[in-house]
């Protein structure tokens, strides 16, 4: 999911750089540094690591198309929106490892790191002003589906702007790249509600979209 930037036009790569490191820089704005505690900067960094871990793994079909974990909405339930942006910056470690180039870093950015967790971000506020306040819900949704949802956004959205680019014919990339992002989206979301529902367990104070308060005491 590392895209490379022969295919795309210049200013497609420049306008995505900056609009990637305008939203990182925004991100570290926001962030409270001050007000962390121990607990949630163990969760945030531990779980980055994790994610930088899970894009090793992965399986690099033809130049510019390679499958991997996102681990992004997992990220973004643990950490937070801006956190989740913020710790996704590691995409450049990956980048300087030699899993991706650097021209088009941006555009990478924006697709395994700024759409599934905006994506994540907005099902959870979703799930908490609409839904039950549930347990199950939180992993099921929240965590499970949101993930799932995640992987299958960004594989349409790779496959159409490497269609539009011309980087590779629209019948090839339905039939031979769309089905594999269907088919990872299964183990993304459960990878996913496994690790939330072990976080949520043991190591609450890790998670900082988790609150007890709300699901004991909140009356639907």
């Amino acid at each position: 999911m590392n895209l490379i930037a022969a295919p795309f036009a210049h200013w497609l790569l420049l306008i995505a750089l900056f609009i990637s490191v305008g939203l990182i820089l925004h991100a570290a704005t926001r962030i409270a540094w001050f007000a962390l505690s121990q607990e949630q900067l163990t969760g945030w960094f531990g779980a980055s690591v994790v994610v930088l871990g899970f894009w090793q793994m992965k399986a690099n079909i033809q130049p510019g198309l390679s499958f991997h974990l996102l681990g992004a909405s997992a990220l973004a339930m643990i950490a937070g929106r801006d956190k989740a942006l913020l710790g996704l910056a590691v995409l450049a470690a990956d980048t300087a490892y030699g899993h991706g180039e650097w021209a088009s870093f941006g555009l990478s950015y924006l697709m395994i790191a700024f759409i599934p967790v905006t994506l994540a971000h907005g099902l959870f506020i979703w799930a908490q002003r609409t839904l039950a306040a549930n347990y199950f819900i939180y992993i099921f949704v929240n965590c499970f589906a949101a993930s799932a949802l995640s992987m299958w956004s960004v594989g349409l959205l790779t496959c159409s702007l490497l269609a539009a680019s011309g980087a590779y014919p629209l019948d090839f990339l339905l039939e031979e790249q769309l089905p594999y992002y269907f088919l990872l989206g299964w183990p993304e979301g459960f990878s996913s509600g496994i690790y939330l529902t072990l976080l949520v367990i043991w190591r609450p104070e890790w998670v900082s979209t988790f609150n007890d308060a709300f699901y004991l005491t909140r009356k639907n």
